[in-house]
Order: structure tokens, then C-alpha cells, then sequence
């Protein structure tokens, strides 16, 4: 075997792809492949949760700071739901995470500590006020 995983993962994962390429199984490194994949999906996974938690944290921001409300803000809450929209579209299976109420308690946690360290907020409900479907949806911005 050529690079180990431990010591070049890019060398390492290049030449994974060439012996699954040439078919040689027996010579791949199985069980750093399979971690390599499995991150793949939690990578996608925090990047939903990451745009979700901005996007909940504006939405907090529209209506706790209604004199404050902005083009700039509209502007995070539009590009935030068209990202999250292309991440469900692409990844369907990203779909679960939105009816995962962990998921989402997790997510709204970020959201709610972002807001309130951006603009000195901290009356937030402590559980989230808004179904998904208002979350993604162009037309809600909550008053």
C-alpha cells in the first residue's frame, strides 16, 4: 500500500480512488473509506444545520427588532432560504433532519445564542415558535 490515511489524506484518498477504479478491492483501505463517506453526510448535515441556525437567527432579529428591519436582513433571510432549499433538493434524505425535533432543537439552540450575541438579545422562546414550513417558506417573516 502506498500513503497511509494518518499521513497524507489527500495523497491517500487519490490513490483509494485509483485501485476502486482498477477494481482492486482486496488492496483499498476499507474502514478509512467507509469514515471518509460517513463524514461526507455529517458534512452535509452541518452545513443545513449551519444555514438553518442563520436563518432562524434573522427571522429572531425581524421580529424582535422590528425598528431595525432592513434590506440586509431581508437579503441573509432570502439567500438562507434558497440555500437550504438547494441543500433538500440535492440531498433529499436532508429532509429528516427537518422533522428530527433533536435536529431542530439543536439548530434553534445556535440560532437563538447567534441573535443574542449579535444584538444583545436574550427573550427568546426557549422552544421554536415556528413550524418548518413558515421557516422555509418566501412568504413568512414573523411580525
Amino acid at each position: 500500500m502506498g500513503t497511509r490515511y494518518e499521513q497524507d489524506v489527500v495523497a491517500w484518498a487519490r490513490e483509494q480512488a485509483e485501485l476502486l477504479r482498477a477494481g482492486k478491492f482486496s488492496a483499498i483501505d476499507v474502514e478509512p473509506i467507509a469514515e471518509e463517506i460517513e463524514d461526507v453526510g455529517k458534512s452535509e448535515q452541518r452545513e443545513l444545520s449551519s444555514r438553518m441556525a442563520v436563518l432562524l437567527a434573522h427571522l429572531l432579529k425581524w421580529q424582535y427588532q422590528p425598528g431595525r428591519r432592513g434590506s440586509s436582513w431581508q437579503r441573509t433571510i432570502k439567500e438562507q432560504r434558497r440555500a437550504v432549499g438547494v441543500a433538500l433538493q440535492k440531498t433529499p434524505s436532508l429532509n429528516t433532519s427537518l422533522r428530527d425535533s433533536g435536529w431542530l432543537t439543536g439548530t434553534w439552540a445556535d440560532a437563538a445564542s447567534k441573535a443574542a450575541e449579535e444584538q444583545g438579545l436574550d427573550a427568546f422562546p426557549e422552544e421554536l415558535p415556528w413550524s418548518t414550513e413558515q421557516i422555509i417558506s418566501a412568504e413568512f417573516y414573523p411580525q
